[in-house]
């Protein structure tokens, strides 16, 4: 009898740690995602899957919901059997095998953005990580579960946390955005502008005044949160190619080249010029004083 109990309790133990880890890892993946949507939207236009940004954002808010929901259900303890074990199992399932499409038929190594920006997961990472996830709901199955069975509560859950994705992080739109095509950095891969702060310096390689600018922009390195979000577009329209000015300059930061015309478009007067985008916005833009102006902003 005393046998009997001790693994009974073995047992509830064991489905409340897998119940919770699960529960915890599903909420922290659409947390992940709710805070940098835009890196996933990107992600999935690339991929083919939307034609635009604003059409790809309604599908992953729907998806950040489902996650939430998922999540909750595990740790509420509710409909296990019927409906989160099977609808969290075909979700893995069907996200492995977009992972498996992305990453070994289209090539693409790149953050996968399962945990947003957070933490960045090469595809490769992620099929584990759903594995050993599937692995737990597996386990979990096995066991004799006592729930609360109503299946009107899971339905609720969806729709409303689906409905309060959009309210936390409502739809834009991109296309006025002078930036919006700017998606891909050379050293960084894929990037959302549209994102928290961000700095994109306009430089011309042959121009000394943005090679003194590139250089002291190195000098911020020791301030990763800053350094980090500094972007460069580069013209090049001589003899100094992109490789060259970054052996003259010293210079790591992420870049993309532009042409002529997008290049006038930026400048203003004569090169080197910043832009400080916040959330999509362009809140300034500096030709001068550019490392104090950037500091600057860490205090407003």
């Amino acid at each position: 009898m005393f046998k009997t109990n001790l693994s009974q309790k073995k047992n509830e133990l064991m489905i409340i740690f897998l119940r919770t880890f699960l529960g915890i890892v599903f909420l922290f993946s659409a947390y992940s995602k709710l805070i940098s949507p835009g890196i996933v939207e990107i992600i999935l236009v690339d991929h083919g899957f939307f034609e635009s940004r604003e059409t790809a954002a309604v599908f992953v808010r729907l998806l950040i919901g489902l996650e939430f929901s998922l999540g909750l259900l595990f740790i509420l303890n509710i409909e296990m059997k019927r409906v989160v074990i099977p609808a969290s199992t075909i979700f893995l399932a069907a996200f492995t095998i977009y992972l498996i499409y992305t990453g070994y038929i289209k090539n693409d190594n790149q953050n996968c953005g399962c945990f947003g920006e957070v933490i960045p997961m090469s595809p490769l990472e992620s099929i584990i990580k759903n594995i050993f996830l599937m692995a737990m709901i597996f386990v979990l199955n096995k066991f004799r579960i006592v729930n609360k069975k109503n299946l009107f509560i899971p339905l609720l859950i969806v729709i409303t946390l689906s409905g309060l994705m959009f309210a936390a992080s409502p739809l834009k739109s991109y296309k006025d955005f002078m930036f919006g095509d700017l998606t891909h950095f050379e050293g960084r891969g894929r990037v959302d502008l549209t994102s928290g702060d961000k700095f994109i310096t306009i430089m011309n390689t042959e121009c000394e005044h943005c090679q003194q600018l590139a250089k002291e922009l190195e000098s911020l390195k020791s301030n990763q949160e800053v350094y980090s979000n500094i972007f460069a577009l580069l013209y090049s329209e001589g003899d100094i190619s992109v490789d060259s000015f970054k052996v003259i300059t010293g210079s790591s930061l992420p870049y993309q080249k532009i042409d002529v015309k997008k290049f006038y478009d930026l400048i203003g007067t004569s090169p080197p010029r910043i832009y400080w985008l916040h959330n999509g916005e362009v809140k300034e833009f500096w030709d001068n004083y550019f490392v104090e102006n950037i500091l600057k902003t860490q205090k407003k």
